[in-house]
């Protein structure tokens, strides 16, 4: 078992480009079920959105490849790499 605290710590890396998305800084729960839903991550201060506030990245559960000891690895398609597919 895994407390939230401990896993908020890992780093959060993407398996798409390996790069590191930032740190797990809330989750979603499904009230009804009690499953885990997404993760949500914090932005690691390089992403700035309209009114100046870090952008949060969220994760669907079953984007999570691998919880490790140390980071978290997940598949994330980003909106810049949506842009540059469609053009």
């Amino acid at each position: 078992m895994v407390k939230i605290s401990e896993f908020q710590i890992k780093d959060v890396v993407n398996v798409s480009d390996g790069r590191r998305l930032g740190n797990i800084g809330d989750i979603e729960i499904n009230l009804n079920t009690g499953k885990i839903e997404a993760v949500v991550i914090s932005g690691n201060g390089r992403m700035l959105g309209f009114f100046g506030k870090e952008e949060e990245i969220v994760i669907p559960w079953k984007n999570i490849i691998k919880i490790g000891q140390d980071v978290v690895l997940v598949r994330y398609k980003g909106l810049e790499e949506e842009i540059s597919d469609e053009g």
